[in-house]
């Protein structure tokens, strides 16, 4: 009888303590434990990340942090922390956060347009994604990757089309390199490959022209009027004789592209550069400045017309004048240049 007793009871004892453990684990694994008062938090993990550094970052919006460490150590995520970023949602549990950490890594919007040279490119990306701005300029101008794919230190910002695209924030420079060369392949489909030919320009050409379209006019219904003007001097054999490739020189011979240049000056279209177009025919060797699609589709597009001229029109701002010869350029020019005196810009 005393045995029976004994035995009642160490199974009792056994229940309580069944029951305890599995409350715990029960509360360590589905009681909600989040403390943020926003419908999501973001969260993100740098890549090389062990589960120290994450506890780091979860702290300030978990409720009872040592509950998740022991979830995590018992579903081995503590070994297998991922890099990227990761969408909790409020009320969330231990199960349910370690289930997004594990495969809920959520990609980025990143976006990018304007830039003037590659390592612009670069310190913009590096402001939306994990890589920094001298580990991603490194990946855009490797040389073997530039020749292997057909470009080089001039035209490799060609390769790069505005606009916004899908990253996991974790992304390496070479990775998001290779996928911006992808979404080059794709954006130069076989419809802008044969409007391309078809002006015997190749790409890298159609957009060297189009960013020169794109400073000339921000007005996107001119560009492709803009663009026939160029395409018109091109077929002529004339100089393309357009400011911007004239600033874009003295900023890349001064090594200064903050520089601040509103109006070109006559001693200013004697610099010797290939980008200089006062001097040298055809398109420049590579694109002064990263256009818009609307640009490059303005030039694969273009105004058919007999436009060689073209002036700013001060009589409405953000247009140009435009003319068939000279003389009718000189009575327009007169107006734009009476102007500009008047507002004293003399640099």
């Amino acid at each position: 009888m005393y045995i029976k007793k004994i035995l009642v009871a160490i199974v009792l004892v056994g229940l309580v303590a069944g029951g305890i453990l599995a409350y715990t684990v029960y509360d360590a694994f589905f009681t909600p434990n989040t403390k943020f008062n926003n419908d999501k938090a973001y969260v993100f993990i740098p890549t090389n990340s062990n589960i120290n550094d994450v506890e780091v970052l979860l702290e300030p919006i978990l409720e009872d942090i040592s509950s998740f460490l022991s979830a995590a150590e018992r579903k081995k995520y503590s070994v297998n922390v991922k890099a990227g970023k990761y969408a909790l949602k409020k009320g969330m549990n231990n199960n349910e956060i370690i289930g997004v950490l594990r495969s809920g890594n959520t990609p980025v919007k990143v976006a990018f347009n304007n830039q003037e040279t590659i390592a612009d490119l670069a310190g913009r990306i590096s402001k939306q994604i994990e890589a920094d701005s001298l580990s991603l300029l490194s990946a855009f101008t490797d040389a073997s990757f530039l020749k292997e794919n057909g470009f080089n230190a001039d035209t490799n910002l060609a390769m790069y089309i505005a606009n916004s695209y899908e990253f996991f924030w974790n992304t390496s420079p070479e990775g998001f390199r290779n996928k911006m060369l992808k979404e080059y392949a794709k954006f130069w489909n076989e419809n802008r490959l044969k409007k391309a030919k078809a002006l015997n320009l190749t790409p890298i050409e159609v957009v060297s022209l189009a960013a020169i379209v794109h400073k000339e006019t921000a007005k996107i219904d001119e560009r492709p009027r803009v663009a026939g003007l160029y395409l018109n001097r091109i077929r002529k054999g004339m100089l393309l004789q357009a400011d911007p490739t004239v600033i874009y020189a003295l900023k890349k011979d001064q090594n200064n592209f903050g520089l601040v240049i509103k109006r070109v000056l006559y001693k200013d279209l004697e610099i010797d550069s290939p980008y200089n177009t006062y001097k040298y025919t055809g398109v420049p060797p590579g694109p002064i400045t990263m256009p818009d699609i609307s640009a490059i589709d303005a030039v694969l597009s273009s105004e058919r017309h007999e436009y060689i001229y073209m002036v700013a029109n001060v009589e409405n701002f953000g247009y140009h004048k435009f003319a068939r010869t000279a003389a009718q350029h000189n009575r327009n020019k007169v107006q734009y240049v009476r102007w500009i005196n008047a507002k004293k810009i003399n640099r």
